[in-house]
């Protein structure tokens, strides 16, 4: 386990950064759990972080950043029950890896695997589906150090309280050292790729959404252009991108071209709506069978900064109609798609999913773009419309927000006085978003 430091963390995107006394990598619970101890007895605020995935301060610390480089692996595949345990650093890459050997799969993810098990979970990480939820909602079990440095186990049958609001705890309840997720036997899916008019989607979008297990698109500002995607089950056989094509469509277009684009918009924003109706054209249709994770998951090369809200799925059309409103009259210059996806109700007090069924607006600026003026105009919507945004991305909402949106907040806040106290795991961004 590693001893003080005087380095700055930087989030992934490079618009967060902190200078924590001291970081450690723990290589085992009991070691993560002195390190909390420890930190407690020192004085020290605690904060885990993952791969930095995340465009806010959720794990931004001058106290003691714990870093779960060591604290990686999968403890047990249980077959009787379908469920895998893995420890909290483990990235979804590997994850994913293991299980596809063992014939096994997660149900659902979402579109990139950077990041650790605990990272993704704790902040709501969600793909897009008509039936199946976030990553979080497939966890069956977690343990937890609490602020005492004791280790709680929790589930639906064991502190059950606990487990209701830790699967997405936003790190304010404790650290999490391993989570038990549910797998099933690995199957495959078919995507279907398809440019579609914007009007053409958002007038059957609800159709679109009830004949498809997992839909999504992309707009493309200053066009009418989309692009859909369209995964379901499939009987076989496997029939996987070929090399050639896939890297031309995944990494030269979606990568090397895009960084590219993204350059010479930033540089000259007055060339951004001729490049957006050229490359929203450049997308051909195309149909690929794999197993999962190949599906849901693409390379996220080209650096950037997003928001994103949940809002009711009745909602979204009208929301994102607003959106291309608000873009075609403002003259702001956005070079990034419109993601938009979905997700079934859950039962997680602070998921954005918490309690109705739920549609995702997803907005993105290129790294070192100035995104404000869109950011605030986008949220403004975002929130006539009860939008809840995801806790890893960049909003302004506080905590008199969040108790009007989600229901079962005081539920958590609750949980947090009795865990935490003395709030060994706060920092600035939970003060917002959490109260003191």
């Amino acid at each position: 386990m590693s001893g003080a430091s005087s380095s700055t963390w930087r989030n992934w995107a490079g618009n967060v950064t902190a200078r924590p006394v001291r970081e450690v990598s723990p290589a085992s619970v009991a070691e993560l759990a002195d390190a909390v101890r420890r930190a407690a007895e020192d004085g020290l605020k605690v904060k885990a972080v993952g791969t930095g995935h995340s465009f806010t301060t959720a794990a931004a610390t001058d106290g003691v950043l714990i870093r779960p480089d060591l604290l990686t692996g999968i403890r047990e595949i249980d077959r009787t029950a379908m469920t895998v345990t893995v420890e909290a650093g483990t990235p979804l890459k590997r994850l994913n890896a293991v299980l596809a050997r063992e014939g096994l799969s997660l149900t659902n993810m979402g579109d990139i695997m950077e990041q650790t098990v605990a990272g993704a979970t704790s902040t709501g990480t969600h793909g897009t589906g008509r039936d199946s939820a976030s990553i979080a909602a497939q966890i069956t079990g977690l343990e937890l150090i609490t602020a005492d440095g004791s280790l709680l186990k929790c589930s639906a049958e064991e502190n059950p309280e606990v487990f209701a609001a830790a699967r997405i705890g936003l790190g304010a309840l404790g650290v999490v050292s391993a989570l038990t997720f549910a797998v099933e036997p690995e199957f495959l899916l078919t995507a279907r790729e398809e440019p579609m008019a914007f009007d053409r989607v958002t007038s059957e979008f609800d159709a679109l959404h009830a004949e498809n297990e997992h839909f999504e698109f992309y707009w493309f500002p200053h066009t009418g252009n989309c692009n859909t995607k369209r995964n379901n089950r499939s009987a076989g056989p496997a029939a996987p991108p070929g090399r050639v094509s896939g890297w031309i469509e995944d990494e030269f277009m979606s990568n090397g071209l895009f960084q590219v684009v993204c350059s010479l918009g930033r540089a000259v924003p007055a060339t951004i709506p001729a490049i957006a109706k050229v490359s929203s054209r450049a997308l051909s249709a195309r149909t690929y069978t794999d197993i999962p994770y190949k599906v849901f998951t693409s390379p996220r090369r080209v650096r950037f900064v997003e928001m994103e809200y949940a809002v009711p799925r009745e909602a979204v059309v009208a929301a994102l109609r607003e959106v291309r409103a608000l873009v075609d009259r403002s003259g702001l210059r956005v070079s990034f798609p419109v993601e938009v996806r979905t997700a079934p109700a859950d039962d997680i007090a602070l998921s954005t999913a918490s309690g109705r069924d739920t549609a995702y607006i997803a907005v993105h600026m290129y790294k070192g773009t100035p995104y404000q003026a869109y950011f605030t105009a986008v949220e403004r919507i975002m929130t006539a419309h009860a939008g809840r945004p995801h806790w890893g991305k960049v909003h302004t909402r506080d905590a008199e927000y969040f108790a009007e949106a989600y229901p079962r907040f005081g539920e958590f806040t609750a949980l947090r006085d009795r865990l935490d106290p003395d709030r060994l795991f706060g920092n600035a961004y939970l003060r917002r978003v959490l109260g003191d």
